[in-house]
């Protein structure tokens, strides 16, 4: 017998005037799996799961969880679905444990044993006295898994859960991520951070301003992974950029810092920098800079003319 996704998006398009946000993504998430929706700021990640949870509809397409959509089933497609878009929402002056009190009858009710066990399971249990705004942005996050667990779902999706987080924090999240997932629990989650999706994702979907550049496994991601960039600093980035688009199998990309991301075999590389010389560009830095897949991630997000090559 087959068994029903638990998630299934088919050709979602979501338009604001001009803008179209999510431009016909598909998507299947099976269950008992961890899959990661992974791409840059404005790649249209929320929006996505906004759509998920119904506080936005498509203008094209269709969303099912579980065998059930909205237009078939109103409120009841979220029946087995927790999670929280952007940060989870707190009463600051609360404890814990009257947060998730609260939560907990607007959604049914939830016994206080169940409260004492997501608690532990987000490791808060011996805080869940103490206010909310004595937390730590990492514990304010965590919370909002507690708060997503109270009803027990088959389906956890989280928005960007790591965002903010200082690095004890992302630990920590990707170690309770995994610690659910164990647990049988299919988790969908956004991010921007290629390692997270890598180190907890089973599939993946890269999505770059509302379009899909890439579906499939993380091992499957890993054989298309081109050789490592090399950072470059110069004293002459513009110049530098023009030099490259003249040399066969060069490409290069800006970074946020100013730097320069070269992508050539050694062939080419050292042509390129012999180059550099002889224009009179000063090179003040050379070193390798990404890991292949990060490289991967790179090419597809931030060099459209390169998305056919390597997608």
């Amino acid at each position: 017998m087959e068994q029903t996704l638990a998630v299934d998006v088919q050709g979602v398009v979501k338009r604001y005037g001009q803008l179209t946000a999510v431009n016909r993504v598909s998507l299947q998430v099976e269950a008992g799996t961890v899959y990661g929706v992974l791409g840059p700021n404005g790649a249209g990640k929320t929006t996505l799961l906004r759509m998920l949870f119904g506080l936005i509809r498509p203008n094209e397409g269709a969303i099912r969880l579980f065998g059930r959509s909205w237009s078939d089933d109103g409120p009841r497609v979220l029946d087995g679905v927790g999670g929280f878009i952007e940060s989870p929402s707190l009463y600051p002056y609360l404890s814990a444990r009257s947060n998730l009190e609260g939560l907990a009858r607007l959604d049914g009710g939830a016994a206080p044993s169940r409260i004492d066990e997501v608690l532990r399971t987000v490791d808060l249990f011996d805080r869940q006295r103490d206010r909310v705004s004595t937390y730590s942005f990492g514990m304010r996050q965590r919370l909002g898994v507690a708060a997503s667990l109270l009803r027990s779902p088959q389906l956890l999706v989280l928005d960007e859960p790591s965002n903010g987080l200082d690095p004890a924090g992302i630990r920590d999240m990707r170690t309770l991520i995994q610690r659910l997932a164990a647990e049988g629990l299919t988790v969908l989650l956004s991010s921007h951070d290629l390692r997270e999706v890598e180190e907890i994702c089973d599939n993946v979907t890269i999505m770059r301003t509302g379009d899909v550049l890439y579906h499939g496994s993380i091992e499957q991601l890993r054989e298309r992974a081109p050789a490592s960039g090399y950072r470059i600093e110069t004293t002459d980035n513009v110049r530098a950029r023009e030099l490259a688009s003249s040399i066969d199998e060069v490409r290069i990309a800006a970074t946020e810092d100013d730097a320069l991301i070269v992508y050539a075999d050694d062939r080419q590389l050292d042509a390129y920098v012999r180059g550099l010389v002889t224009a009179g560009i000063g090179l003040r830095v050379l070193e390798p800079d990404r890991a292949p897949l990060e490289t991967l991630f790179f090419l597809l997000t931030e060099a459209a003319d390169l998305q056919e090559e390597v997608a």
